[in-house]
């Protein structure tokens, strides 16, 4: 089985419950898992998965509408990424570096997996 990860994926985004968030918008910081089975054991980039076209669809997502939770943000990209590379089982974490919840030095982070 090969997972094809994406690690740390920096974007600028709109996401948030508060006005300020949409408005000035903050970074989100995205890592991806695919399992893709086999597809690029035979060393042929036309059969792996492109991890730049991975990238892509993450920020396209992102960019296309601004959510008010990181679940709905994180199960747009899951669903996105499941139809455009049929991998076998995913996961997608997304943090929101700059929150702080209760005025404490944490970083909200949540996960999606499909199937």
């Amino acid at each position: 089985m090969i997972t094809v990860e994406l690690r740390g994926l920096r974007l600028h985004a709109h996401h948030g419950v508060h006005a300020h968030e949409k408005e000035q918008g903050q970074e989100f910081l995205f890592d991806v898992e695919l399992d893709v089975g086999d597809r690029g054991s035979s060393d042929r980039v036309e059969d792996a998965v492109d991890y730049s076209a991975v990238a892509r669809v993450v920020k396209d997502v992102s960019d296309a509408h601004a959510y008010d939770l990181l679940e709905a943000l994180a199960s747009a990209v899951a669903d996105e990424l499941l139809a455009r590379f049929e991998p076998t089982r995913l996961r997608v974490s997304v943090a929101k570096p700059s929150a702080r919840p209760g005025d404490l030095d944490a970083t909200p982070r949540v996960s999606v997996s499909r199937p």
